[in-house]
């Protein structure tokens, strides 16, 4: 697997409580026992600026931010991190894991937020220099999974309610089903079993 995973670019992603932290852990481990040196990023995030935002985007204090800001601000953010942090590291051939990415976009504010999937990935093209991983593993669980495993004080994207994100859920599987880069695994397994589900799905597309 070496020569497969060297300079790749992982996305591990899905609905909030979809357990995206516990298996981006556990593919870490395995990635390193492959002898590559993997990073990990998380989206929005990593660098400087992109912390600023995700403190914006997460804050509950924030309640009046509407769907547009929240695109807006997601896509800067991620623009950052692809110079600042992903480029340099695909360039020193290093495997890169990252938490969330265009995927997230496209499920939260373009489906569940009625922006419209292809109107996010419309604007991607003009901010980003690479949309799509050379894989997006999606984490999927059910609504009633995903909120038991919620944090005792969710943020401000996790305090939408019930329907948004069903409808979250819902624009994860639609996305799946427009591009062959994405594969979904069920994430509602015992943690095993969802790893070696993953491990399996880069192993037969990498």
């Amino acid at each position: 697997m070496k020569n497969n995973l060297q300079g790749k670019f992982i996305v591990l992603d899905g609905p909030d409580g979809c357990g995206k932290s516990t298996q981006t852990n556990l593919l870490t481990d395995w990635i390193t026992a492959q002898r590559i040196e993997v990073v990990n990023f998380r989206d929005p995030g990593t660098t400087v600026i992109g912390e600023a935002i995700r403190h914006i985007l997460l804050d509950p204090a924030n309640e009046a931010m509407d769907t547009p800001t929240e695109l807006l601000l997601y896509m800067a953010a991620r623009a950052q991190l692809w110079t600042e942090r992903i480029l340099p590291a695909l360039n020193q051939q290093k495997c890169i894991l990252l938490d969330r990415w265009l995927s997230s976009t496209c499920a939260y504010q373009g489906y569940a937020g009625g922006i419209g999937i292809e109107k996010v990935i419309d604007l991607a093209q003009h901010c980003l220099d690479r949309l799509w991983p050379d894989i997006t593993i999606i984490l999927d669980v059910d609504l009633k999974a995903s909120t038991a495993r919620l944090r005792e004080t969710p943020d401000r994207m996790e305090q939408k309610g019930d329907d948004y994100h069903q409808k979250v859920r819902d624009g994860f599987l639609k996305l799946a089903g427009m591009n062959d880069k994405i594969e979904v695994v069920d994430a509602t397994a015992d943690i095993k079993t969802v790893h070696n589900n993953i491990v399996e799905i880069i192993k037969n597309c990498l």
